[in-house]
């Protein structure tokens, strides 16, 4: 471990299963005697989870790309000085449902505002912190829309923005993950259980310490 506790994020589109997989994961956790904070993106600070409303759920107010990116990074300096880094200090997993990955596909190569640009900004968001796993959950735009549909959700004002642009974030994950070698893609289709043990095994093989004493 790179750090006295270890920091996972479970990363994807919209749809793919991130919530429901943290909560399983945490759950896992527990189990195995291990102490988890498990927190999502934007959110987990009072600042984080305003900011979280006026991005996802005020689409009547137009937010210019850059105001996008600007924001985002304010919620992850509150998110990391507030949850994370004083998770890792006490020695915990440190579970998060989004990190920075989702800045640079969705602001990045999504919005057009350049990989590079996001990168950098990002690192003066989290002083230069960095996940020892991202998991992608790797769910096609089609399947993960009608999985939103099956449970009834409302398209929030990222889900709305259609199909191309959430085709270039599927595709941007991928491409992102190919090149790091701290991120893992996980195949997202099937039950929720299938995907669970995908997750778990990927874990087991990473970290053998602590998940791999066990079948559990």
């Amino acid at each position: 471990m790179s750090r006295a506790g270890l920091f996972l994020v479970l990363e994807g589109g919209e749809g793919v299963g991130k919530t429901t997989h943290a909560l399983l994961l945490a759950d896992w956790f527990a189990s195995l005697g291990l102490t988890v904070t498990r927190a999502r993106e934007p959110g987990g600070t009072r600042l984080g989870e305003a900011i979280r409303h006026v991005l996802l759920h005020h689409r009547d107010l137009a937010i210019p790309p850059e105001s996008e990116l600007l924001l985002m990074l304010a919620a992850r300096a509150a998110f990391v000085r507030e949850v994370v880094r004083p998770a890792l200090a006490r020695g915990e997993i440190m579970l998060s449902d989004r990190f920075e990955y989702s800045t640079f596909v969705y602001q990045g190569l999504g919005r057009g505002l350049g990989l590079e640009r996001a990168r950098q900004l990002n690192a003066f968001a989290t002083g230069g912190l960095r996940p020892d796993l991202v998991v992608v959950l790797d769910l096609p735009p089609a399947g993960a829309a009608a999985r939103r549909r099956r449970e009834g959700r409302t398209d929030d004002r990222i889900e709305g923005e259609g199909e191309g642009f959430l085709t270039r974030i599927h595709e941007g994950y991928r491409a992102l993950a190919a090149g790091d070698p701290h991120a893992v893609v996980v195949d997202g289709q099937g039950t929720s259980e299938e995907v669970q043990e995908r997750i778990r095994s990927v874990l087991r093989a990473r970290f053998p310490e602590p998940f791999g004493s066990t079948e559990g």
